[in-house]
């Protein structure tokens, strides 16, 4: 045994070997539901058991052996022998079965995983978001736009899907990279996307999900200009979190951060992967996504980002991949370059956005108010308050709100 912990420091230590234990567990019946439940009572019992007589020597191990045996009561009970398809209780694999050479990454392993063919194609992300790096249902259902209830619900489906068709829990080899590639690659997106949205800083020795994997990707595909784009993408972004709020906490706009607080070293990274991927030949949505994300880095003091450039860029992308997204974003710079009346047009041109969508909510506030229309403006800064997640942000739109002249 080692020194004794912090419960956080216990759950740091064995966080990255969720994924993998994840598969180990579910690989016998196929029950992703069991094996979740069986992982969340052992890591339940490792925060009441580390802290006081230490980390063990093998973490994995303890929380495998310690879900493991929970599996075994659920397989046993009556009800699980009335209505699973197995005859008899299977005996989970070890992992010593497993070919811990062929990928890197434990989360990645089961991201692969999640991604088979047999899954619904519409369900891969979602499930690796919620199964393999542990989001809610409500956070996902953030990142997609849709009501955490029809998450819920897809989720749901989407591990009955795996048990009921006895999808293996195999951990597959880099073979199965390129067919499976897309969805591991929205589902790194996801993350980066649900992270970006949390100003709240990590615990101390966590780095963010998304920027490890992004690496990680370009490790295990170096040859996939996509994963390049992506990389690129979230370090830039990365590089600019800790300048989202100032020293008292309030939430700080893109376009009124100070660069000399932006990370250079992720932004030089993100430059290296660029190029790469640019090299290659094969334009991508992360590519420009990624481009986007460097002009707004290019800028050194407080002069404007080269918003005709963005707005250049916004147009490749909506025509290469249209997302909601990207298209409010179009909207946004446009107004910042041409004024916020050609801006709500543009905004308007795209039609009713999802109810869901915060951003489109926020920015048309924003471009309301702009051309004068108050009322209409506050009823926007409402809906995007009532989706606000983060406290700074929240606090930020009210100060914009408030702002707005009583009609």
């Amino acid at each position: 045994m080692t020194a004794p912990v912090d419960p956080a420091g216990a759950v740091i230590a064995a966080r990255a070997g969720y994924g993998r234990l994840l598969a180990v567990l579910a690989a016998s019946s196929g029950d992703v539901n069991a094996a979740e439940d069986a992982l969340a009572d052992a890591f339940e019992r490792a925060l009441v058991t580390w802290p006081e007589r230490g980390v063990p020597a093998n973490p994995e191990g303890w929380l495998l052996t310690v879900s493991r045996n929970r599996l075994k009561d659920h397989w046993k009970s009556a009800e699980v022998s009335r209505t699973t398809w197995f005859e008899a209780a299977p005996e989970p694999i070890s992992m010593d079965d497993l070919d811990l050479e062929a990928v890197g990454d434990r989360r990645l392993e089961l991201m692969l995983v999640c991604a088979h063919p047999a899954i619904a194609p519409a369900d891969r992300t979602p499930l690796m978001l919620a199964t393999v790096l542990g989001f809610t249902a409500a956070q996902i259902a953030g990142s997609f736009a849709v009501p955490a209830t029809t998450m819920a619900t897809r989720l749901t489906r989407a591990k009955k899907r795996i048990k009921a068709n006895r999808i293996p829990f195999i951990v597959p080899d880099r073979q199965v990279l390129p067919e499976r590639m897309e969805a591991v690659l929205e589902a790194v997106y996801g993350a980066y996307a649900i992270e970006h949205s949390a100003i709240d800083p990590l615990p101390q020795g966590m780095v963010p999900e998304a920027l490890q994997l992004a690496e990680i990707l370009t490790e295990v595909a170096p040859d996939d200009p996509e994963a390049h784009g992506l990389a690129a993408l979230v370090e830039l972004s990365a590089a600019r979190q800790r300048a989202r709020v100032d020293a008292d906490g309030s939430f700080v706009s893109l376009t009124d951060q100070d660069p000399a607080d932006w990370d250079q070293k992720l932004i030089m990274r993100a430059h290296d992967h660029l190029r790469r991927a640019h090299a290659m030949g094969v334009l991508g949505r992360f590519q420009v996504e990624a481009a986007i994300q460097a002009v707004h880095c290019a800028r050194t003091g407080t002069e404007a980002p080269q918003w005709a450039r963005i707005i250049e860029l916004y147009g490749v992308l909506q025509r290469l991949a249209p997302t909601w997204g990207s298209g409010v974003a179009r909207a946004a710079a446009i107004a910042e370059l041409d004024g916020p009346q050609v801006g709500l047009a543009a905004l308007t041109e795209l039609g009713k956005f999802p109810e869901t969508l915060q951003v489109g909510w926020a920015v048309q506030a924003h471009l309301l108010a702009g051309v004068g229309r108050t009322e209409e403006a506050r009823a926007s800064y409402e809906r995007a308050i009532s989706l606000a997640g983060d406290p700074a942000e929240r606090a930020w739109l009210e100060s914009r709100r408030d702002a707005c002249p009583d009609s």
